[in-house]
C-alpha cells in the first residue's frame, strides 16, 4: 500500500509537520502506519473503502494540545476531519471526505466533567459514549437517564452534533443540547450562550444567551470543533409503560400516522414513537436465508409467510408513555382508544417501575428492566441490539442508509415508503426501514443491507442511494443526513434561490477558517481553498 499524503503537499513538507504534531501529542497519538489508518475507513463504504483514506490519524488529549495541532494544520494548510469516536457507521464511519486529510481522533478526551440532578443536566466531552454516560449516573446513584440512539457504543456529542434522535421523551437530541466550548480553525475558543461568562452559572439550562445565538451553528458543519458539550437528561420516571401495537397491513400506514400525529402534539405520547417496518422486525429475530434464498428483493408471499410465522405485524409501532401509574393508566386508555379504529391491530403492553435502575451495566434481577434492545432504548438503557440486522443477508454485513425527512401525514409517510419500496426492488434490496415520529415530521430511515463481500451487491447498494435521494427531491423531500459519497449531492438538493443557503454556508465557512482546514467538504460545505473538489470522489 503506497504512502497517502495531504492534497497539494509533498513528503518532505508532511513529514515536518508530522515531527511538529509528534512534539504536542506524542509520538504514540499519531498513527500514519497502514495497519492503523485502515481502521479509520469506512466499514461499510458503499462503493471502493480506499476511496476516502487518511494520510495519518492524531488523538490529542486537551483543548491546548488541539489548538496547537491547528497552528501546525494552518502552517502546512493541511486538512482535518474532526471525529469524536469515529462510529457514525453507515454515514462514514471516522473517513474524511476529502482524501488524504488527516483524521482529528478526540476519543481521548473523555471526561464527564459535571452531573447536575437537580437541575437535569450533563457537561461532556467527545469521547463519552452513551454506555459511559449511563453507566456513571448509575455508578453515583443518579436518578437521571441518557436518551440512547440505536447503537450505544455512539458519542454522546458526536450523535447530538449530528442531529441524532432516540427513543424516549429527550429524543430530539438537538433540542436537548445546552452549551458548547469550541476551538476555531485559527485557534480560538469560544463558549456558546451563558458560557461566555467566565463564572456563569446558567451554560447548561439557557441556550440563547445574549444577542445571537451560535450552537445550531456547529451541529453538521465544519466550523469549528466541539470540545465540550452540554446536555439535558430525562428525570427518571415514577414508573413507565412500554407498549407495542401490531397491524396487519401495508395501508395502514396511512391511518398510524394520522392517529399518532395528534397523541404526538398533544403530549399524550412524549417519547419517539417508532413505527417499525415488518421486515426491519423480523431481521432482528432471523435470517433472509431462512425465508427467501432466490434473487433480487423477497416477494410477498416470502415476507407474508415470514410475518406470520414469527408473529409480528407488517407495521409494529413502539411507544412509552412516563409518569405515575395514574398518569399512565389515563394517557393508555386514549391510546387504546384511538388506534383501536384499526382493524386487527393487537396491542401488548408491559409496565416497570422508574426506580428499577440495575447497576452500572444495566442489570437488574428478573423483570425489574426491559430486557429487549429496542425496549431497552426505550428505557433510557443503551444497547447493540441494532447491528443484528447486518447478519440479515448473510456474509460480511454491512448498511447504508437513506434518511429523508416527512411530513408526520399519512399520505406522505405511505407516499414515502411506496417510493422507497418500490425502487429498491429495482436494485435488489428488501425494503428495511420504518419511522420515528417527532411532533410535526417523521423520520424516515431505511438501510440497504449488503454484503460488502459481493462486489455486485456493494455497487447495487450505492447506485440505488443516488436514485433514492433524486426520487426523493422530485417529490419535495430532503435528506436530514447523508453519507460521505453522497454530502455533495444532498447539499445541492437545497437549490432553493439557485443555492443560496448553500452560498451561505459557504461565505461564513471562508470567513471563519479561510485556509480551508477543518472538515472540507462536510455536509457538501466546502472552503475556497477545496471547492473544486467538489463532487469528486
Amino acid at each position: 500500500m503506497s504512502r497517502s499524503l495531504p492534497p497539494n503537499l509533498s513528503a518532505a513538507q508532511f513529514d515536518l509537520a508530522l515531527a511538529s504534531w509528534r512534539s504536542i501529542v506524542g509520538e504514540p497519538q499519531v498513527v500514519t502506519s497502514a495497519a492503523g489508518l485502515a481502521t479509520y475507513l469506512d466499514p461499510f463504504a458503499p462503493g471502493e473503502r480506499a476511496a476516502f483514506s487518511a494520510s495519518a490519524t492524531l488523538l490529542p488529549g486537551s483543548v491546548d494540545e488541539i489548538r496547537a495541532v491547528l497552528r501546525v494544520a494552518n502552517q502546512y494548510r493541511i486538512p482535518l476531519w474532526t471525529v469524536s469516536t469515529g462510529r457514525n457507521f453507515a454515514y462514514g464511519g471516522a473517513a474524511p471526505r476529502l482524501p488524504g486529510s488527516v483524521v482529528l481522533d478526540l476519543h481521548r478526551m473523555n471526561r464527564i466533567i459535571e452531573v447536575n440532578e437537580t437541575l437535569a443536566y450533563a457537561l461532556v466531552e467527545p469521547g463519552v459514549t452513551y454506555f459511559d454516560l449511563h453507566a456513571y449516573l448509575r455508578e453515583h446513584g443518579h436518578k437521571l437517564w441518557v436518551d440512547p440512539p440505536a447503537a450505544g457504543w455512539g458519542s454522546v456529542v458526536g450523535n447530538t452534533l449530528e442531529r441524532g434522535f432516540g427513543y424516549t421523551a429527550y429524543g430530539d437530541h438537538a433540542a436537548k443540547q445546552c452549551g458548547m466550548e469550541v476551538v476555531l480553525a485559527n485557534g480560538d475558543v469560544l463558549r456558546t450562550g451563558m458560557g461566555g461568562i467566565e463564572i456563569g452559572t446558567a451554560w447548561q439550562l439557557y441556550q440563547p444567551g445574549y444577542g445571537p445565538s451560535f450552537d445550531a451553528m456547529f451541529m453538521q458543519s465544519n466550523y469549528g470543533i466541539v470540545t465540550k458539550l452540554g446536555v439535558w437528561l430525562m428525570p427518571a420516571p415514577p414508573a413507565y409503560l412500554l407498549g407495542e401495537i401490531q397491524f396487519q397491513h401495508e395501508a395502514d400506514l396511512e391511518a398510524i400516522v394520522e392517529i399518532l400525529r395528534p397523541l404526538r402534539l398533544d403530549e399524550t405520547i412524549r417519547n419517539h414513537v417508532v413505527i417499525e417496518g415488518g421486515l426491519r422486525r423480523a431481521a432482528g429475530l432471523s435470517t433472509r436465508a431462512q425465508w427467501y434464498e432466490g434473487p433480487g428483493a423477497m416477494p410477498e408471499r416470502a415476507v407474508a409467510a415470514m410475518l406470520e410465522k414469527l408473529d409480528v405485524g407488517r407495521w409494529n409501532l413502539h411507544f412509552a408513555l412516563y409518569g405515575t401509574p395514574e398518569l399512565i393508566d389515563a394517557r393508555l386508555a386514549i391510546v387504546q382508544r384511538a388506534f383501536a379504529r384499526v382493524p386487527q391491530a393487537r396491542f401488548f403492553a408491559k409496565r416497570y417501575a422508574g426506580n428499577a435502575m440495575g447497576d452500572a451495566a444495566g442489570n437488574a434481577a428478573s423483570d425489574a428492566q426491559p430486557t429487549a434492545g429496542g425496549d431497552r432504548n426505550l428505557a433510557g438503557i443503551p444497547a447493540m441490539s441494532a447491528f443484528r440486522m447486518l447478519d440479515w443477508r448473510g456474509g460480511a454485513g454491512a448498511h447504508v442508509d437513506f434518511a429523508p425527512v416527512c411530513p408526520a401525514t399519512g399520505r406522505d409517510a405511505l407516499r414515502q415508503y411506496t417510493m422507497v419500496k418500490t425502487r429498491a426492488a429495482e436494485y435488489g434490496f428488501d425494503y428495511y426501514g420504518g419511522f420515528t415520529a417527532g411532533e410535526r415530521h417523521l423520520h424516515h430511515i431505511f438501510a440497504a443491507i449488503f454484503d460488502r463481500g459481493d462486489a455486485n451487491q456493494v455497487e447495487q447498494a450505492g447506485q440505488l442511494l443516488r436514485s433514492l435521494m433524486s426520487d426523493a427531491r422530485a417529490a419535495g423531500y430532503g435528506e436530514y443526513r447523508a453519507h460521505l459519497a453522497y454530502m455533495d449531492f444532498a447539499a445541492a438538493q437545497y437549490s432553493f434561490n439557485d443555492g443560496a443557503l448553500l452560498r451561505l454556508s459557504e461565505t461564513i465557512k471562508d470567513a471563519l477558517d479561510p485556509n480551508g482546514i477543518l472538515a472540507p467538504g462536510k455536509q457538501g460545505i466546502w472552503p475556497a481553498a477545496w471547492r473544486d473538489r467538489r463532487g469528486y470522489t
